[in-house]
């Protein structure tokens, strides 16, 4: 049995658990969310779940969506959002864990590190002031991008084919992880960071995509799981993009599995801005007027 064996099982059983969770959540609640519209809700949710998949992240488009429509209870949003991850990116895994030949060691190494990130990092960060989290994530992000760029056109050497780290390069990766999963408990998401940091340290692009998935597809089974056994989630909502969110997922895998190496750098510099501008955004609105902590996938 080999350790990407092991990983697909602990995929599977864990979305197992969660679905006859969540159906157990639908069936207590589904009196008082009969009024829950599906049909918007689904689309919103499949859509996000095909922009992850490129990288760009979902809570943040799922946000926007269920505010502007008024599509879910603000109370209820964290604990959804969370539980509508789940599917999407043990999709995600289950996915380009088969369609990228990533080294084993990284692999599960930064997997590791993400997990324990959340949750014993989690008390590390959890006081840090998340606006100047969000401000210095937007600099070095936008500074990261200009590197990328840069390399994109051949002003000097960055990036690289390889499939693995070893090393210091493997210490910084791990450590790295453990801050990305840390930082998501205060709102900072990993898929971008991650990406980046996979880049700057001379892997091939798509090498980040099944790390970066597999670390957010364990870290949601505990974060869903809590949501649920505390009832704050829409049940009837984390149901509907249960279904569409993989779909999503399957379009928009197989057309970064088809992009060359070129075309794939140009969408990572694009997903990095977009998180740049994001972050900006988010520090920017908060400044004006406080917000609730949400977070980011």
């Amino acid at each position: 049995m080999t350790v990407f064996t092991v990983i697909q099982a602990g995929l599977l059983v864990g979305g197992g658990v969660f679905i006859a969770m969540l159906l157990n959540a639908w069936r207590k609640n589904r009196t008082q969310e009969a009024q829950t519209k599906i049909i918007p809700i689904g689309f919103i949710g499949g859509f996000a779940n095909f922009c992850d998949t490129l990288g760009v992240g979902s809570f943040a488009i799922k946000t926007a969506g269920y505010k502007q429509f008024k599509l879910v209870d603000d109370k209820l949003l964290p604990g959804t959002l969370n539980c509508q991850a789940v599917m999407a990116t043990v999709a995600q895994s289950l996915i380009f864990l088969t369609a990228v030949d990533v080294d084993a060691t990284t692999l599960v190494s930064m997997v590791l590190a993400a997990c324990l990130g959340a949750t014993v990092g989690a008390r590390l960060v959890s006081g840090w002031d998340r606006q100047l989290i969000r401000l210095v994530m937007c600099v070095a992000l936008l500074v990261v991008a200009s590197l990328m760029l840069a390399g994109q056109l051949e002003l000097f050497p960055l990036g690289g084919l390889a499939l693995g780290l070893s090393g210091w390069k493997l210490g910084v990766a791990i450590v790295g992880n453990f801050l990305f999963g840390a930082l998501m408990t205060v709102g900072i998401g990993l898929y971008a960071p991650c990406m980046t940091m996979v880049y700057l340290l001379g892997m091939h692009p798509l090498a980040a995509f099944p790390i970066m998935m597999c670390s957010c597809a364990f870290l949601s089974f505990f974060s869903a799981g809590s949501f649920i056994r505390l009832n704050r989630i829409n049940s009837r909502a984390a149901l509907i993009v249960a279904i569409t969110g993989p779909i999503g997922v399957v379009i928009a895998a197989y057309l970064v599995k088809s992009l060359d190496l070129q075309l794939l750098a140009w969408l990572v510099i694009g997903v990095v801005l977009y998180t740049s501008l994001t972050m900006y955004r988010s520090w920017a609105s908060e400044r004006v007027e406080p917000q609730p902590a949400e977070v980011l996938s």
